[in-house]
């Protein structure tokens, strides 16, 4: 009898990790599918707006041609698929806030972020549109390159990719905090 019970117990722990590592699996399927939703989003931040006027504030309203966002950056009214805001943060004194327009396609999106060196000095940013689970990644990231451990980091396409320090320093590509244990 307890040898029947101690082979259903190994059983049902073999099941439980099989089934773990499944949950595992779709978990970061689910939040790839998220962030791919959003590949095409831009997140502009800083821009002193009133409410409701925010998709006037990242096109500047031009009759549907080429405008301006700030400092010199052109964007066309018809790559703009839609726009919305962020809620603003409770402890946010300031007027500023983010925008998110979403763009008809990568290539405009790549364009728009292309341009943002030309915001460097001003408080408007231009970023991708990250899910929680990947900002908190790409958080973690810049911390690291702060402290010295890995040389750079980026993203491109929504991916979060890490430049290794060394001479010949490999670039990666980071999917989960996990990986990032070994660059601690």
């Amino acid at each position: 009898m307890i040898m029947e019970l101690v082979a259903e117990v190994k059983t049902l722990r073999i099941q439980n990790a099989e089934k773990d590592k499944r949950l595992n699996f779709l978990e970061s399927r689910v939040q790839a599918l998220e962030q791919y939703s959003r590949i095409n989003d831009v997140i502009v931040s800083g821009l002193h707006i009133k409410p409701r006027s925010y998709a006037r504030a990242v096109t500047a309203g031009n009759n549907g041609g080429a405008s301006g966002v700030a400092n010199g950056i052109t964007l066309d009214c018809n790559t703009i698929e839609a726009c919305h805001t962020l809620p603003r943060r409770i402890n946010d004194s300031n007027d500023n806030s983010a925008v998110i327009p979403r763009l008809v396609n990568r290539k405009h999106k790549t364009a728009l972020l292309s341009q943002g060196r030309k915001l460097k000095g001003s408080n408007v940013y231009l970023n991708e549109h990250l899910t929680k689970h990947y900002a908190d990644i790409a958080k973690k990231v810049r911390h690291l390159r702060k402290q010295g451990k890995i040389q750079n980091t980026w993203t491109t396409s929504c991916k979060i990719f890490v430049k290794l320090n060394g001479m010949n320093a490999k670039v990666v590509l980071i999917r989960s905090m996990e990986e990032l244990d070994k660059y601690q």
